[in-house]
């Protein structure tokens, strides 16, 4: 007779190796053992319940034959399924092409399971190591090191890919969490303030129409070339001093904006130059399309305002800073920036400097010092510690 099975499953590690393997049994009692990919005893854990689980659900044989799933058959199926609109925006979509497309020169035929933060570490040296590759008349033509940032995007789009085939269940963990960057990425994710005098020295610079963008998405929060550049005359509501977005970003981004009096100011001056188009920032190469972008002009007026470089986008990120800085709350701020997520807000609102010595400013060294004592005694009063815990 048998033995009875006094355990489910358990961790072990192999000799010479710091990852931990797992042992279980499957729905037909045959011992299954199989790495878990981590070196962290709660991972391996996890990744041990959810074979577990699987086994209980009889769903292990499609778990246990993700294994076998390759990266290039996951980029076809990542692209096809969840990078093309109305899933991403178009641009985000030849991003993740762009990205995907080197990507795969190293990764082809590795097996989603067997892919580790070694491998991809590796693969980003080797990236920073060459050189942009630019089309001329006669093929291609090596030009500069290839910046960090470009590579960094490449790691951005590995992530999310495989955070997606971690939630389908196809990966125990994402080996992008235990990648570090061989490199300095400058300037990532910190959105540029633009301070009033600033606004006001770029406006005197700018030409009618883009002050008139300048002024809006400062006091709005528009997305410049989703919300603003699209944007329909129909859709103003001058009366009410409000603007329909009928086509956003994110859903939360369908919504009526109320409009500020600068606002409504701006977008009055661009309905008297816009002309009879049906656009409110008609395109000057096509009678019946839209303004696709403001990179030019933009560059253009820094350059003659004598203001370092930032992106045109920035100054949503200067709208959420204001808020802040006035006293609105977190929550209303995601609200008002039409945000789905509160942690991309940390991303926009940027407390600077100033802000944060006006705050100190505010510091009650006093505090506890005058009425009730709730249970505590004055002590020798010296500057800035005025109370002692009662014996």
């Amino acid at each position: 007779m048998a033995r009875p099975v006094k355990h489910d499953g358990g961790l072990y590690k192999r000799e010479g190796s710091k990852i931990w393997w797992m042992r279980y049994r499957d729905t037909d009692g045959i011992r299954r053992r199989e790495s878990t990919l981590t070196e962290d005893w709660d991972d391996a854990q996890r990744c041990l319940r959810e074979r577990l689980q699987a086994r209980d659900n009889n769903t292990l044989p499609a778990l246990r034959r993700s294994r076998d799933l390759v990266f290039g058959e996951w980029s076809d199926f990542y692209l096809e399924n969840f990078s093309r609109p109305p899933f991403r925006a178009p641009k985000t979509h030849e991003v993740n092409q762009r990205a995907l497309k080197h990507l795969r020169k190293m990764f082809e035929n590795t097996r989603l399971a067997d892919m580790t933060a070694d491998d991809i570490e590796m693969y980003l040296r080797r990236r920073l190591k060459q050189r942009a590759l630019v089309k001329a008349k006669d093929g291609f033509v090596e030009k500069h090191v290839l910046k960090a940032t470009t590579v960094h995007q490449e790691l951005r789009v590995l992530r999310r890919m495989l955070n997606v085939a971690v939630r389908k269940k196809f990966l125990f963990a994402n080996p992008c969490a235990g990648v570090e960057f061989p490199a300095r990425v400058e300037g990532l994710f910190r959105p540029h303030y633009v301070t009033w005098s600033e606004q006001q020295k770029i406006e005197l610079c700018a030409p009618e129409y883009l002050r008139n963008v300048i002024r809006i998405v400062t006091e709005t929060g528009l997305r410049m070339y989703k919300e603003l550049t699209p944007m329909k005359k129909d859709q103003l509501d001058l009366v009410n001093r409000t603007v329909w977005i009928p086509d956003s970003k994110t859903p939360n981004g369908v919504a009526e904006v109320p409009l500020t009096d600068i606002a409504a100011d701006a977008f009055c001056n661009q309905l008297a130059i816009s002309g009879p188009a049906p656009y409110l920032f008609p395109s000057d190469k096509n009678a019946g399309g839209y303004q696709k972008t403001f990179k030019t002009v933009w560059h253009a007026t820094l350059r003659r305002t004598g203001v370092p470089y930032f992106r045109i986008y920035d100054l949503r990120s200067t709208y959420a800073t204001r808020l802040s800085a006035g006293g609105v709350a977190d929550e209303w701020v995601t609200q008002l920036l039409r945000q789905g997520d509160a942690k991309v807000f940390k991303k926009y609102s940027q407390m600077k400097l100033q802000m944060k010595r006006e705050a100190l400013a505010k510091l009650n060294r006093r505090a506890n010092e005058s009425g009730p004592s709730f249970g505590t005694v004055q002590g020798h009063s010296w500057p800035g510690f005025g109370t002692v815990l009662a014996q």
